[in-house]
């Protein structure tokens, strides 16, 4: 299951030599929707210096028995079945403002399930949700094309756990290396992972690592390295360290 687990990339759509217009924040990558909830609202801002025009789009990551993902888009699908309803799925953004997103999950809370969402900024045009006339719409490309521009889309992961989440997880230490099994049925996260010399020096970047439900997280362990992390459940948080 490691397609999840990376951030997810920029998505250039139109790509050229200097910054103007629109500019995308959509705040973290990965979202929690816990159990007992089934609404997150999600703030999108725009920083540039032109009105944003943007397109929602979601799809379902599903995993097989080999742990590889496969994206079930779930545009176009009826509420019921999409599962996760977003709105608005179009919003339009002024320069320097800010719009939130409704994320409404409505589907079963059995087991965990995980859900990609793309913000992509796009060129308006007639009958595309926007609501903009053809003059509009051409006004508006033509703004852009006035200075050079970027329009970039970006990506998030959304977790959504079981209704009854169960957390389990115990580090194992073995030689040379040490494991960090997930055997809860939702997932857990090892948030400012740090891995330093004594007295914090010669420190490796500090990551982030999502381990998912039934899988297990193997680490490097090699003397005189001191290793240190926050574990995160769900709300709770704790601190784990150890020397190598």
């Amino acid at each position: 299951m490691k397609g999840i687990l990376a951030v997810p990339l920029l998505w250039i759509l139109v790509a050229s030599a200097a910054l103007a217009g629109p500019e995308l924040n959509i705040g973290t990558f990965y979202d929690y929707l816990d159990g007992e909830k089934s609404t997150l609202l999600k703030r999108v801002r725009n920083g540039g210096d032109t009105t944003a025009f943007v397109k929602v789009s979601v799809a379902e990551l599903v995993y097989d028995e080999q742990g590889q993902a496969r994206e079930v888009e779930m545009d176009g699908r009826e509420a019921l079945q999409r599962g996760l309803v977003v709105s608005p799925a179009r919003l339009i953004i002024p320069a320097n403002g800010m719009q939130a997103v409704r994320l409404l999950y409505r589907g079963e809370r059995e087991h965990e399930r995980y859900f990609r969402l793309r913000f992509i900024p796009v060129l308006p045009e007639v009958n595309d949700g926007f609501a903009v006339t053809e003059d509009e719409a051409e006004r508006y490309e033509n703004a852009l094309k006035v200075g050079v521009n970027i329009l970039a889309g970006y990506g998030s992961i959304l977790f959504v756990r079981p209704q009854a989440s169960r957390y389990q997880v115990e580090v194992e230490h073995e030689a040379g290396r040490f494991l960090i099994p997930n055997t809860g049925n939702t997932t857990i996260v090892l948030d400012h992972f740090n891995d330093c010399a004594a007295g914090n020096k010669d420190c490796a970047p500090a990551t982030k690592h999502h381990v998912l439900p039934g899988n297990t997280r193997v680490f490097e362990k090699k003397p005189g390295r001191h290793y240190r992390f926050e574990l995160v459940e769900g709300e709770q948080r704790r601190e784990i360290a150890f020397k190598g």
